[in-house]
């Protein structure tokens, strides 16, 4: 099934293709907790940008491997490289599109502890 996302302005969309039910994984982290990112992972190859890929602005903090991506435009994050999962984006499922994508399960995870808590989440997700 596809499903249609993207930043509050509208100069970045994409859309990826992915079950209808799907698993939303709640982070704890400092940066998850003041944006309220709500994870919904997506392998690369199902995703595809319609606009705004080249305007997205970087941020990396930490470790350096997550690559946060905003809109320079409205400063929505709707999406972006984490490092729990090199191979998957992680779309934020309050910038999905209403009506497609139901959520099959919710998934704890203390990214306070990310270290500590990493192999339990690769199991649920």
């Amino acid at each position: 099934m596809k499903h249609k996302a993207g930043c509050h302005c509208g100069a970045v969309k994409f859309e990826f293709e992915s079950p209808e039910a799907m698993p939303l994984t709640l982070c704890n982290c400092s940066i998850c907790s003041k944006t309220g990112f709500q994870h919904i992972f997506v392998p690369h190859e199902d995703l595809i940008f319609e606009c705004g890929q080249d305007l997205l602005t970087t941020y990396t903090f930490g470790s350096q491997t997550a690559i946060h991506t905003f809109c320079p435009i409205c400063g929505v994050k709707p999406l972006y490289q984490p490092r729990s999962h090199p191979d998957k984006y992680s779309v934020n499922y309050r910038c999905v599109e209403t009506g497609t994508l139901t959520i099959s399960e919710t998934i704890d995870f203390d990214g306070q502890n990310w270290e500590k808590n990493i192999d339990s989440l690769h199991k649920k997700t």
